[in-house]
């Protein structure tokens, strides 16, 4: 197992298979080979679905910077 690798529920892995670094494994997947490090992977068996890039460190809901889509306990009570 990688560092910072981030398994949603349920998921199961089979002995022997390892996960690099900064991947993400979909919920309920069954992962029966390698995960190469900084992709996602999901399914059953889990496939590689895409690299993750630079990208989704700043964008979040097609293109919106993750700043823009931040609410304050502040702005709620306005």
């Amino acid at each position: 197992m990688g560092h910072n690798v981030w398994i949603a529920s349920n998921v199961t892995v089979l002995t022997g298979v390892h996960i690099g670094d900064n991947a993400i494994i979909g919920a309920s997947s069954i992962v029966t080979k390698d995960v190469p490090a900084n992709v996602i992977a999901m399914g059953s068996p889990a496939e590689i679905v895409r690299e993750i890039t630079p990208d989704d460190d700043v964008h979040y809901d097609h293109g919106k910077l993750v700043a823009d889509n931040i609410v304050t306990l502040d702005q709620l009570s306005e």
